[in-house]
């Protein structure tokens, strides 16, 4: 991707459907043997993944723009494939489905962003404490539940951290479990109150999603549904930091700024007016100047991980030092040395960058080196002077839809190229865009 900065952004942009959500929500969907229509579906390369890994476990899905049919009455097989769940982490949440349903499940270990360990063992427990039978050989977690029934108990489980995928995973499982589990150290996003929703809308049990505490009555079976994702929040951040740092106006829709409450927090403080207009849309102008802060990512209600990245690139153009503290994943501020390459002023030491803002970024080739690293870069690409060429989208394209193209419509210079014509072109790096640039 090749973006030529210091060009203001103007205009609306529409907010798809939360990643984390939708991700999730394919999944639950296997707790059902009838139609699910989910709405609000973004355009990702994830999501794709996740529909090849339920098509192999022998679920009919249909796609017509943003709208997802899901029918899994013919859920054939308890083994998810492994080239496909190893690609990406969210498959693995579909073993608590698939052990509901079928008192069997065979689920590779995860992949996804190399943004830090993240293991399954609050998954494992969670599902042990419910009576599964659990072991992990030769990468393979394999469960399944004795007894003739076949059907998961339910149990009182404490997490020993608030982890949204051990969250969900265990929260669907108790779906369709004999009596009631209680979920303690729940966490506490917005995704897991809009599966717990979804699974509501389905006819399961589940009170005080959104809360420490999440309580689920089995039922014998869940209905079909037709259910509406929420805005993607993450999405609804990173363009907000983009019109940040470009100084520009631009209104969002549909967001739900509840669920941003640390994030425009931390943009005020940084100087960034934001507005909320009506119940789903903000506007943001233009900041007079960029002031630095401290972040320290938590679990939501916290400051989100998932923003750290965009708000260091806003942060490197703010006037003092900033200090950002990466508690929740200990191996994601690799985009730091990227940013020094674009000029910032970034130091790290273990989990901590210290952040010395300057003047001016200066365009260069960079490498996103995960999802919302790739984002950091477009977005300190956007107010560097010059061209920046960035390479990694496989990671971009995985958790937001269409980026590029929505940043063009705000009128930004940005273009994708093929990689051996973005080599070609870099020795001439600060170059003006060429004229067939369509924006």
């Amino acid at each position: 991707m090749q973006i030529w900065g210091g060009h203001p952004l103007r205009g609306h942009v529409n907010i798809s459907g939360a990643k984390n959500s939708a991700l999730v929500i394919m999944a639950g969907a296997l707790l059902c043997s009838g139609d699910c229509r989910i709405r609000n579906v973004p355009l990702l390369a994830d999501v794709e993944r996740m529909g090849q890994v339920l098509s192999a476990l022998g679920v009919r899905l249909t796609r017509e723009g943003d709208i997802l049919d899901v029918n899994a009455s013919e859920l054939i097989t308890s083994k998810a494939p492994y080239e496909l769940v190893t690609q990406l982490r969210a498959s693995f949440f579909a073993i608590g489905p698939i052990l509901a349903r079928l008192g069997i499940a065979q689920m590779p270990l995860p992949g996804g962003c190399a943004i830090g360990a993240r293991p399954v063992d609050l998954h494992v427990r969670g599902l042990q404490a419910m009576g599964a039978e659990v072991q992990i050989e030769h990468g393979i977690c394999n469960a399944y539940v004795p007894g003739a029934n076949g059907r998961l108990k339910g149990a009182k489980i404490y997490l020993d951290t608030p982890s949204v995928g051990a969250t969900e995973t265990l929260m669907m499982a108790a779906t369709l479990a004999d009596g009631e589990t209680i979920i303690e150290n729940a966490a506490r996003e917005p995704e897991v109150v809009d599966l717990a929703n979804f699974c509501n809308s389905m006819g399961a049990k589940i009170y005080g999603a959104g809360t420490s505490t999440i309580t689920i009555t089995g039922v014998s079976q869940l209905h079909s549904t037709d259910y509406s994702i929420i805005p993607d929040r993450i999405e609804t951040g990173t363009f907000l930091v983009a019109a940040a740092i470009t100084r520009s106006e631009i209104t969002l829709s549909p967001v739900a700024s509840d669920h941003l409450i640390p994030v425009i927090a931390k943009l005020r403080d940084i100087g960034v007016p934001i507005i909320e207009e009506g119940t789903d849309c903000l506007r943001i102008l233009p900041a007079e100047s960029l002031k630095a802060t401290d972040i320290d990512t938590l679990p939501h209600p916290g400051f989100p991980t998932d923003m750290q990245a965009p708000f260091m690139s806003l942060l490197a153009l703010a006037e003092g030092d900033s200090i950002i503290n990466e508690s929740v994943f200990e191996n994601r501020l690799r985009h730091a040395s990227e940013l020094n390459r674009l000029g910032a002023d970034i130091r790290v030491k273990g989990n901590t960058a210290f952040v010395r803002g300057v003047s001016v970024l200066s365009g260069a080739p960079v490498i996103g080196t995960d999802l919302r690293a790739s984002a950091a870069l477009v977005i300190a690409g956007l107010a560097a002077e010059g061209k920046t060429t960035i390479q990694g989208l496989r990671h971009l394209d995985r958790g937001y839809d269409r980026l590029d193209m929505k940043l063009q419509q705000l009128g930004a210079r940005i273009l994708r190229v093929n990689e051996a014509s973005a080599d070609a072109e870099l020795p001439n790096n600060n170059s003006n865009p060429p004229a067939s640039v369509s924006l």
